[in-house]
């Protein structure tokens, strides 16, 4: 079988389908599937993808999908989402990733854009405490990634010193360049302080794709984060304005799709595009859906107070936010070998992923907490769901939708409270 899985992985990198491919319809539904069952966030899309597409399909050895996902959690963007366009490719060429990509991303882009157009229409009659329920989940979610990620990522007292200089000077200086700037720093932080410890022994990848391919993608890529600025300061347009932004979040997010909420919030809320609210209730709904978390970007698409909002501006924010994606991933192909053996590139990412939990707390702090949490019943209702994720293992949906009935309920009691004391 190894033979056929390397013929196979070849494919990929040509971005033409192998022999016996699946069609790209067929590629659609197989990813829909996911898109409707896939909860848990992105470390579980990757143990759902390992049994549809290891296992029980077949469609790859366990070596080549390991090699697959490490790739994909060594650039930035959402990995599951960006193993599931590799995927894709393989079976039926470039119309399977965007098959693999439209299946899997579809269910809970159109969940979340109908989410907040509920909100725009009826939010004067959605119970406040459901709402305030929403951001309090997304308070547990965001500490339960920081806690997870600070466990894996900042191992020892220099990564969490990076960590913590990284958290302070974001919240002293907030704004998108002081993150770009903090991320860069403390890449160059990283390669004079663990380049010796590095070891880049590996398994090495069985595919291969000509270099001019993989530079020309990554030129686009780059060309897009220099040249979609200027456009957009030369060129006033709410548009372009968005999936600016959208694009360069995209470009930018180490370390998963929890890392996106401090990029965007500094981008769309501060320029009144969404209210703070709003973008706090939509990230804890984004939590009790299926498929991967960047279709947050659909729901802060659908909600800007200006147009294009709704349906269009969900679905502009969504192909802005995932096109880098595609670039990266395929234009890193060639490159992937190279860079993983690299002792400085390694050395770099490793102060990279200790910064990134440092935006992370910082973003847990300001807007999500201090946004959120105004009570020590508030408190107490974020602790149970922080405990929930955590330790009791809920699922997310169930610890979203229990948070948003607690956030009821705890608006009726303080309701029957002063009714009481009146």
């Amino acid at each position: 079988m190894q033979p056929k899985v390397d013929e196979d992985m070849a494919s990929l990198t040509a971005g033409k389908p192998p022999a016996g491919a699946a069609n790209a319809w067929h590629v659609f539904l197989i990813f829909l599937r996911l898109g409707l069952t896939s909860f848990g966030g992105p470390t579980a899309h990757l143990g759902y993808f390992r049994e549809e597409f290891v296992n029980r399909r077949r469609w790859l050895n366990d070596h080549s999908y390991t090699d697959l996902v490490a790739l994909c959690q060594f650039l930035p963007g959402p990995a599951s989402s960006q193993v599931g366009l590799a995927l894709g490719l393989s079976r039926a060429g470039y119309s399977g990733a965007l098959a693999a990509w439209t299946g899997f991303t579809l269910p809970s882009a159109i969940a979340l854009i109908l989410f907040a157009q509920g909100i725009s229409a009826w939010g004067e009659v959605i119970p406040q405490g459901l709402l305030q329920g929403l951001k309090i989940a997304a308070v547990a979610v965001v500490a339960q990634a920081v806690w997870g990620m600070a466990r894996s990522l900042c191992v020892g007292a220099l990564r969490v010193s990076i960590m913590a200089i990284a958290c302070c000077a974001v919240l002293a200086w907030p704004g998108v360049l002081s993150q770009v700037g903090v991320i860069i720093a403390a890449g160059f932080a990283g390669l004079f302080l663990f380049r010796q410890h590095e070891n880049s022994a590996h398994e090495p990848l069985t595919i291969t794709i000509s270099r001019s391919t993989g530079a020309f993608f990554l030129t686009i890529c780059a060309a897009l984060l220099i040249v979609l600025p200027l456009l957009a300061q030369a060129w006033p347009s709410q548009a372009l304005s968005m999936f600016d932004v959208f694009y360069r979040a995209g470009s930018l997010v180490f370390g998963g799709g929890h890392v996106i909420l401090p990029l965007l919030q500094a981008e769309v809320v501060p320029n009144g595009w969404v209210a703070n609210e709003t973008f706090l209730a939509g990230y804890g709904a984004a939590q009790a859906v299926p498929g991967p978390l960047f279709t947050f970007a659909s729901f802060l698409g659908a909600s800007m107070t200006t147009p294009p909002n709704g349906w269009l501006g969900g679905l502009l924010c969504l192909i802005a936010i995932f096109v880098p994606s595609f670039l990266i991933v395929t234009g890193a192909l060639p490159f992937w070998e190279q860079l993983r053996s690299n002792h400085s590139m390694r050395a770099a990412l490793n102060g990279i992923n200790a910064a990134v939990v440092g935006l992370l707390l910082a973003a847990l702090y300001d807007p999500v907490w201090t946004s959120a949490i105004h009570s020590p019943a508030d408190f107490g209702l974020g602790l149970l769901a922080f405990v929930a994720l955590t330790f009791w293992r809920l699922a997310p949906w169930l610890v979203v939708l229990g948070c948003g009935l607690g956030g009821w309920l705890l608006t009726l009691a303080a309701l029957v409270v002063r009714l009481g004391g009146t």
